[in-house]
C-alpha cells in the first residue's frame, strides 16, 4: 500500500503554503508569512481541531481544495458532474503526489466511476503570488457531463472579514465595493461571454482595519477571459472560503472517454503589509511570468489613437495630417482605429471583411505606412476579428458562421454577431485574413484587438452551448497570428476594459483600461485596475478638452497628468489643440520619456483616500527616486487641504522634493510649495510629517520628483 506524507509545505524566502493530505483531498491549512523551523505542520494541524457542536457532524468535511458532495460537504461544491451512473457523488482519493519547495501535484483517482482529478499549485521565487488549477480526466467508457470545476476553494483564516469586490459599467469599470462577509454567500456570476465591465473575476480578502500600508489581506484572480464566478461564504459553522472558476453552460462540457477538462488558473496572493503590497507582488508576478521579455525590454511607446479624433471619417490626407501634428508633439505609435476596411463608414457594416477600402484608400494602406514610418512612428492597427455585421460579405455567405440559438432571435447589440470560433473554418478565415494584411504590409506592428458585445447566444452550429471552448480557440488564434509574426505586439480591448485578466494577457500585451477618457473618471477606474495590474499594461490617453462620453471640459494639464501614469497615449484631434495646449502635452510626454522607465519598474504605494483626492506614488525598487501625484477631486471642507504623507521611502535617506508637474500652478498661494521646492528632506521626515498641500482649484493634479542624494 503506498502511504503519502500528511502534510505537503511549499515555501520560499517570504511565504508558506501548508496543505493537510490526511483527508480524502487535501484542504489549504496554512498560507501566509514563510513559517520558522519551529513551527510544524502538526502543530497547525493540531490547533485547527474543531468543536464538535450540538446536532452537528462528529467530524466535519474539509474545506478541501475541490470539496464534493461525495465528502459530504454541506458547502458549495467545487465539483458538479453527472452521468449514467452516480459520477455526481465522486468521492476521490490520492494516488500520487509531487511535490517541491515550489510546486506540488495532487493526482486523485475514484477507481469505482474510473475518474482523476489533478490539482496544480505553483509558488512564485520571489513573491506571495501561488497559482492553482484543476484537471478532471474520464478514464471510463461512459460520457460524463461536468457542469462545474472550481480551480480552487481556499480555506479563510478566522479573521478575515471583508471582501472587496471590482464591479462598474462600460466606461467606469474598475469600481471597488468593500462587504462585510456574514453567514452565507456573496456570489458574483458573469455570464457576458468576456471578463466583463461590472463582474471582474478579482477579490480581496481581508481584515477591516487593514489600509494600504498596514493590515493582512489577500488577493484572489482567476485568469478567465469569459464566463466565471466566485464565491465567498461564511458557513454555519464559522468557516470562511473563496472559491473560483469558469461559469460553464448546461451540458457545455462533455467529457468523452479520456477527456479531460481544466479549469483556469486562479493567481493568489498575500500581504502583512496591506493592499500596495499586495499589489506590488502581483505587479512583480506579472512583469516577471507574463509579459514578454521583448515587450519588457522595449520603452512603452507614446500612442496615438485615431477614434476619437476622427471616428469612421477617414480620409488619407487627413490621417497624414494628424500624422505630422503628432508626431510634432513626440508621438512614438499610429494607431489606426476602426474604418479602414471594406464598407466601412459606421458601426453598421463591414465587419469581417478585413480587406482595405479601395474607396477610401485607392493606393491602399502603404503610402499612410510609410508616412508615418517616415515620421519615425510605428504604425498600428485596429481589428474585431471575432465579430460580423450581417450588412457584410462575409456574413452573406455565411450566416452559419455565427453562435446562435435555434428560434431565438438575436439579441440587437451595435449592430454585430459574434463568430462561432469552434468552428475551424471560421478561425482559418479570420487567420487568413489578418495574417495577409500583416504579410504584406510588414510595417504594421502593434494591433488594437477589439471586442464590442456580450455574447448572448453562445450556441455553436451544433447546438451546443460553445463559450468556453470559444475563448480557448480565441487563445490559439492569438498564438497564431504572434507565430507567424513574432515582432508584433497587440492590445486586448473590449469597448474598454470588458476583457481585463490573465487568461487574455498571456497573448496580449496592453489592455485598454476604458473607453472614458475623461481624467476624472479614470482616476477611479485606473486606481481600482492597479490593485491586480501594473501600469504599463493600462493604457491610459489624453483625450479631448470636452469629454466625449461625460461632456465634461478639464484642463489640459490634468487630462496629461493622468494620462502619464500609464501607458501613455493621446487620443483626440490634435487640430483642436490650442498653442498653451500643444506646448502642455509635448511637455507632458517628455516627461514621460524621461520616467518611463521609472514608473513601469517602480513599486506603487496607493494612499489611503479620504473622498477629497486620489493620490499614489511610484518608488524604485532601491528607493533611489520617487515620482508621488496628489490629484484634487472635490474643494476641501475645511480651509486648507490635509498633507501629503509620502510612503516607502527609505528613512534615513535624504530627498530633494521638486514639483515637476504642471510648470504653472493655479494657486490660492505658492507660498507653500515655493517654500518646499529644490529642499532637500530626510525620508523620515516626508513620511512622518508630511507636506502641507496648497490651496487648489479643484481637479488640478501636482506631481512631485523625489531623489535621493
Amino acid at each position: 500500500m503506498i502511504t503519502f506524507p500528511e502534510f505537503v509545505t511549499l515555501h520560499n524566502a517570504h511565504t508558506s503554503l501548508v496543505f493537510d493530505c490526511r483527508r480524502q483531498t487535501p484542504s489549504l491549512l496554512h498560507f501566509g508569512n514563510r513559517l520558522g523551523t519551529h513551527t510544524t505542520p502538526q502543530m497547525l494541524a493540531t490547533l485547527a481541531t474543531r468543536q464538535e457542536a450540538k446536532c452537528a457532524p462528529v467530524t466535519e468535511p474539509p474545506v478541501s481544495l475541490v470539496p464534493t458532495h461525495g465528502e459530504g460537504f454541506t458547502g458549495a461544491p467545487g465539483l458538479e458532474l453527472f452521468g449514467k451512473i452516480d459520477e455526481w457523488a465522486a468521492g476521490f482519493s490520492l494516488t500520487d503526489i509531487e511535490a517541491n519547495d515550489l510546486s506540488a501535484r495532487f493526482e486523485l483517482s475514484d477507481e469505482h466511476r474510473q475518474l482523476t482529478l489533478i490539482l496544480k499549485i505553483e509558488l512564485d521565487t520571489h513573491t506571495s503570488i501561488c497559482t492553482f488549477s484543476s484537471t478532471l480526466k474520464n478514464t471510463s467508457e461512459n460520457a460524463i457531463n461536468l457542469n462545474y470545476l472550481n480551480a480552487a476553494t481556499l480555506a479563510l483564516p478566522a479573521y478575515i472579514d471583508t471582501v472587496r469586490a471590482f464591479e462598474g459599467r462600460w466606461s467606469n469599470e474598475f469600481q471597488t465595493q468593500d462587504h462585510a462577509l456574514f453567514m452565507g454567500s456573496y456570489v458574483r456570476e458573469n455570464r457576458r461571454g468576456k471578463t466583463s465591465h461590472d463582474t471582474f473575476p478579482g477579490l480581496l480578502a481581508f481584515p477591516a482595519h487593514t489600509r494600504e500600508e498596514s493590515g493582512d489581506c489577500y488577493g484572489f484572480h482567476l485568469g478567465a477571459s469569459a464566463n466565471h464566478k466566485l464565491r465567498a461564504e461564511i458557513m454555519a459553522d464559522g468557516r470562511g472560503y473563496v472559491q473560483f472558476g469558469e461559469l460553464l453552460f448546461p451540458g457545455e462540457v462533455t467529457l468523452n472517454a479520456n477527456e479531460s477538462y481544466t479549469s483556469p488558473v486562479l493567481y493568489c496572493g498575500f500581504s502583512d503589509c496591506g493592499f500596495s503590497s499586495l499589489s506590488q507582488q502581483f505587479h512583480r508576478y506579472i512583469r516577471q511570468n507574463i509579459l514578454s521579455e521583448a515587450v519588457n525590454n522595449k520603452p512603452r511607446p507614446v500612442h496615438y489613437n485615431t477614434w476619437e479624433g476622427i471616428y469612421f471619417d477617414h480620409d488619407t490626407k487627413t490621417l497624414s495630417t494628424l500624422a505630422d501634428t503628432v508626431a510634432e508633439l513626440g508621438v512614438e505609435r499610429f494607431v489606426l482605429d476602426d474604418g479602414w476596411f471594406k464598407g466601412r463608414r459606421g458601426d453598421n457594416a463591414g465587419l469581417g471583411d478585413w480587406q482595405v477600402d479601395t474607396q477610401i484608400y485607392p493606393q491602399g494602406l502603404s503610402g499612410l505606412i510609410d508616412h508615418v514610418i517616415s515620421k519615425n512612428m510605428e504604425f498600428g492597427i485596429w481589428f474585431e476579428p471575432e465579430m460580423v455585421n450581417p450588412d457584410s460579405d462575409l456574413y452573406r455567405a455565411h450566416p452559419e458562421w455565427v453562435l446562435q440559438t435555434i428560434n431565438n432571435e438575436q439579441v440587437p447589440f451595435r449592430n454585430q454577431y459574434v463568430l462561432d470560433l469552434t468552428n475551424p473554418d471560421v478561425v482559418n478565415y479570420l487567420f487568413e485574413a489578418i495574417d495577409t494584411l500583416l504579410t504584406e504590409h510588414p510595417h504594421i506592428s502593434y494591433i488594437k484587438w477589439d471586442m464590442n458585445r456580450d455574447v448572448n447566444h453562445p450556441g455553436n452550429a451544433r447546438g451546443r452551448p460553445a463559450m468556453a471552448e470559444q475563448i480557448r480557440s480565441l487563445y490559439r488564434l492569438i498564438a497564431s497570428i504572434r507565430e507567424a509574426h513574432p515582432h508584433l505586439e497587440i492590445e486586448s480591448c473590449c469597448s474598454g476594459g470588458g476583457r481585463v485578466d490573465l487568461g487574455i494577457l498571456q497573448h496580449t500585451d496592453r489592455f485598454w483600461t476604458s473607453d472614458s477618457n475623461d481624467a476624472l473618471d479614470r482616476l477611479g477606474i485606473q486606481r481600482g485596475f492597479s490593485f491586480f495590474f501594473p501600469n504599463e499594461v493600462m493604457g491610459a490617453h489624453v483625450g479631448p478638452r470636452d469629454c466625449h462620453i461625460t461632456g465634461r471640459t478639464l484642463s489640459i494639464e490634468l487630462r496629461c497628468a493622468v494620462a502619464l501614469f500609464g501607458h501613455m497615449g493621446i487620443e483626440m484631434d490634435p487640430r483642436e489643440l490650442t498653442t498653451h495646449e500643444q506646448t502642455v502635452v509635448k511637455a507632458a510626454i517628455a516627461l514621460y520619456k524621461q520616467h518611463r522607465t521609472l514608473l513601469h519598474t517602480a513599486h506603487l504605494h496607493r494612499l489611503d483616500t479620504d473622498g477629497l483626492s486620489i493620490n499614489f506614488g511610484y518608488v524604485s525598487a532601491d528607493k533611489d527616486e520617487a515620482l508621488f501625484a496628489y490629484n484634487s477631486i472635490r474643494e476641501t471642507p475645511r480651509t486648507t487641504p490635509s498633507r501629503l504623507y509620502f510612503t516607502g521611502l527609505a528613512a534615513n535617506r535624504n530627498y530633494t522634493l521638486s514639483r515637476i508637474w504642471p510648470e504653472v500652478l493655479n494657486e490660492y498661494s505658492e507660498s507653500v510649495l515655493q517654500a518646499l521646492d529644490k529642499k532637500i528632506f530626510s525620508g523620515e521626515a516626508l513620511m512622518q510629517a508630511g507636506l502641507q498641500l496648497p490651496v487648489l482649484f479643484p481637479q488640478t493634479s501636482i506631481i512631485f520628483h523625489l531623489n535621493a542624494d
